[in-house]
């Protein structure tokens, strides 16, 4: 594995423990070189997963990308990085089982919504304003109150 930091090709592997309830493994890792430390995941991938977005434009899958949108939806929110990643392996394993290679992004996204709804409101709420595409003030309100009134996703 090579060092983020100063890019040396071999690292020392310090302590290995599963992760995300199994479904990973977390590494540490010591550069053998600058002897900066570091920590590693590795995932079991069942399939190359495309990513049908608008327009027909075609991506990979990104994990990555998936969790950083959900955490931006859940900052300065009383959210465990546990439960987010919870969440991230749980619609990274619906996507994989599927049986389908590619998926739209919006099935993805009809996916975090639901996540999110049981999660926390108010990132249910930005995530949707992102997604759904507010345009003013008004639609936000709306949301908001159905949301709010409901108890759940307005229809």
């Amino acid at each position: 594995m090579r060092c983020p930091f100063c890019s040396h090709e071999n690292s020392q592997v310090k302590d290995s423990r599963p992760a995300e309830d199994g479904a990973a493994i977390r590494r540490r890792r010591q550069c053998e070189d600058c002897g900066a430390r570091f920590t590693t995941f590795e995932r079991v991938q069942l399939r190359d997963l495309t990513i049908v977005k608008a327009g027909n434009r075609r991506e990979s899958f990104d994990r990555v990308k998936l969790e950083r949108s959900i955490a931006i939806a859940c900052r300065k929110r009383p959210v465990a990085p546990e439960r987010i990643d919870r969440l991230v392996s749980s619609i990274q394993r619906q996507v994989e089982t599927s049986g389908e290679s590619e998926i739209p992004s919006s099935e993805i996204g009809e996916m975090v919504m639901a996540g999110l709804k049981a999660l926390d409101p108010v990132a249910y709420i930005r995530f949707a304003s992102v997604y759904k595409d507010f345009r003013e003030a008004r639609d936000f309100e709306e949301f908001a109150g159905a949301v709010s009134e409901a108890g759940g996703e307005p229809d």
